[in-house]
């Protein structure tokens, strides 16, 4: 263990104090970590060494992450402030997903219950759902807190669009609205800083963010000009990320290279350096970071003592322009608007009658 000092900040204007660094779990379980009692000393050494912020998901290794955090957290539950998330497919059968009141309530219970808590700090709509009125959301999320299941409720990975439409919707209807965002932001996705952060602080919302390394881009083992193993690990499960021929992966690496450069002149690693870059944006409360074994969440909160002056993210800026994203964060769930033909196409009898 080596010493650090974490440092906390508000959570919007909830008035909860959260450390800038959050541990997240979705390694923890059959997808990354499935030795509980491991991932047990990852989080406890994570709260000993300063974090009192812990997400996890519903979805996470299908319920075994918030199992995991829930076994982990006992007698330390009133010093932590818990979040997780509501949204993707749970089990078979229909109506096990999204975000309708029928699912946010049941699901809820679900989690209070693997998560072995009477109540949730954060509860979060993962991504946003387009077959639900948003009113159904705010009003199912704003019932669960005046029964004190949920303190407050935010989204995750919103376009700005929907979270304004959102603060619109709560204000006109008189529903509590969302208190936090949770959006991928990186040294190498840095497109939330166009819209969806300044959003957020106009809004006087929290953020916590996730992916700083860029799905393990910033980790320091993939580089240019030597070769990647796509056989095994995140490169096995999604190629296209990784694929150094294809032209997205090699603006990345030709990143990396002089990102890696801006790491070694300040005496930090790249990793450090990345964690670092997020927590510097006025906008982010929390940047999560999610490690499968002790050693890396060791060498992750050591950068919470790095601190970027200007003429570092002013070097940063140079090599990925502020709001500009290298790669699509998101690539896993493109919105409708995108994947389905239908919403961008007139029916051809219409089209003919036009």
């Amino acid at each position: 263990m080596f010493a650090m000092t974490m440092t906390y900040r508000h959570l919007g204007r909830t008035g909860i104090e959260v450390s800038t660094y959050c541990l997240g779990t979705m390694m923890f379980g059959a997808v990354g970590n499935p030795d509980h009692d491991d991932c047990a000393r990852i989080l406890n050494s994570a709260l000993d060494q300063g974090i009192n912020f812990v997400d996890t998901a519903d979805m996470y290794s299908a319920g075994e992450s918030e199992e995991i955090v829930g076994k982990a957290l006992r007698g330390r539950r009133d010093d932590v402030v818990l979040a997780t998330k509501v949204h993707f497919q749970m089990g078979e059968g229909r109506n096990r997903s999204g975000n309708s009141r029928r699912w946010i309530v049941k699901e809820v219970e679900e989690s209070l219950r693997r998560l072995r808590t009477d109540w949730i700090d954060l509860y979060q709509v993962h991504r946003p759902d387009h077959a639900t009125d948003i009113e159904e959301t705010l009003g199912a999320l704003s019932d669960l807190v005046h029964q004190g299941k949920i303190r407050a409720f935010g989204c995750s990975t919103f376009p700005a669009e929907e979270i304004v439409e959102a603060h619109h919707v709560a204000e006109r209807r008189g529903l509590m609205r969302f208190r936090t965002e949770q959006p991928p932001y990186s040294l190498l996705a840095r497109g939330v800083e166009a819209a969806v952060l300044p959003v957020c602080r106009r809004y006087g919302m929290g953020v916590l963010t996730w992916s700083p390394l860029a799905f393990g881009f910033l980790s320091g083992k993939f580089r240019k000009g030597q070769p990647i193993d796509m056989s095994s690990g995140r490169p096995a499960l999604a190629p296209a990320r990784f694929d150094p021929t294809l032209p997205q992966n090699a603006a990345k690496l030709e990143a990396v290279e002089r990102l890696v450069e801006v790491a070694e002149g300040i005496g930090c690693t790249l990793p450090e350096l990345a964690v670092a870059f997020t927590v510097a944006h006025p906008a982010v409360t929390s940047v999560i970071v999610g490690p499968r074994t002790m050693e890396q969440l060791d060498a992750l909160l050591k950068g919470a003592s790095v601190a970027l002056d200007d003429a570092t993210l002013d070097r940063i800026d140079e090599i990925v322009p502020p709001g500009t994203d290298l790669y699509d964060p998101n690539a896993a769930w493109p919105p409708p608007a995108l994947t389905d033909p239908a919403q961008r196409r007139r029916p051809l009898v219409e089209r003919a009658a036009g």
